[in-house]
């Protein structure tokens, strides 16, 4: 190509080609991708709830978008490992993190969190929802939760609850229970879900919420009592266990979900075509029964904008609750 003539106007006739012309190469950049494997960054151990979802959905995700999706496990510190890693990443759409509620309730758990929630991640979509499980020793005589509430109300500061540890997901969603109705009662941290559900159902101690594919098992055996679920609406695993929000507690809400996010800065077509693959991937049949069968809910998002503003009420929601109740993780 030959340039004719000089001075500013050539000048400035060159810079808007090269602007175009690297343009041209960003958009088919994006229009190719993905173009290599992707890494899933996993913030917990193999064999977890967390890490058995996130691989359903990367087998599938990895067949639509043509290229192996790599499950890349990183737990410790309720998450913020893996969250850390994924945060510092190129905004390439190479590295994903499968976001999990616990980031979400860290923001004010803990002192110090390696990352900003709001604003170093791009959300995808959220992806599964797991309803927890109001559960009573049959010792207690009390068979639903409106009956546990005018007993606790009776009795106040006498029941104990027990939960996989301080500031557990299922430790926040009882201490969300406590303050929408207005009662007291023990807490009881053990070190996991394993040893909590072992005295709650040995009768040690009273009461607690588990997620429901640990405890549906044990209720479903006549060990314990399900008073209610913990999603807006009951769960498709156990329709006949009534909301807690039934038993009048009016928009009461707290489940362990599921979701995708990628580094801050991702484009926003690689984003988008991110999210059709995910509602793809979610919406099948196979899928949503697989999930299903273990008390989970397959949730796509309507689009990632819906799945960016859920992050930001949750991070409000247990901000209120740890502060009101004057939680501290670390």
């Amino acid at each position: 190509m030959i340039i004719r003539g000089r001075g500013s106007r050539d000048l400035h006739w060159l810079r808007t080609l090269f602007a175009l012309l690297a343009c041209a190469v960003c958009v088919n950049a994006q229009a190719v991708w993905p173009e290599h494997a992707i890494r899933l960054v996993i913030p917990s151990i193999p064999g977890g709830g967390t890490d058995t979802s996130s691989r359903i959905i990367a087998t599938r995700l990895a067949d639509i978008l043509g290229q192996p999706i790599v499950p890349d496990n990183h737990g410790g510190a309720s998450g913020n490992i893996g969250a850390a890693i994924v945060a510092r990443a190129p905004a390439d759409g190479y590295t994903l993190l499968a976001l999990i509620a616990s980031h979400a309730s860290n923001v004010s758990l803990m002192k110090e969190v390696p990352y900003d929630l709001a604003n170093d991640f791009a959300p995808i979509s959220q992806t599964v929802t797991l309803p927890n499980v109001l559960v009573a020793h049959p010792s207690l005589a009390v068979k639903t939760t409106q009956e546990l509430i005018t007993y606790a109300k009776a009795h106040p500061a006498e029941l104990h609850f027990a939960s996989a540890g301080v500031g557990a997901n299922q430790h926040l969603a009882m201490e969300l229970f406590l303050r929408s109705a207005g009662l007291k009662m023990v807490h009881v941290p053990y070190k996991g879900v394993g040893p909590a559900l072992l005295d709650t159902v040995g009768g040690r101690v009273s009461l607690m919420m588990g997620n429901m594919l640990v405890v549906l098992p044990q209720v479903r055996a006549g060990r314990i009592n399900a008073l209610g679920v913990t999603s807006r609406h009951r769960a498709e695993a156990a329709p006949d266990i009534p909301t807690i929000a039934e038993a009048g507690l009016p928009g009461y809400e707290a489940v362990q979900w599921y979701g995708l996010v990628a580094p801050a800065g991702t484009p926003a077509e690689i984003i988008n075509k991110l999210h059709a693959a995910v509602v793809q991937v979610l919406r099948e049949p196979a899928i949503r029964t697989r999930f299903a069968n273990d008390g989970a809910e397959a949730t796509p998002s309507a689009s990632p904008e819906v799945f960016g503003q859920l992050i930001r009420d949750e991070i409000a929601k247990w901000s209120s609750v740890v502060r009101e109740a004057g939680i501290r993780a670390d």
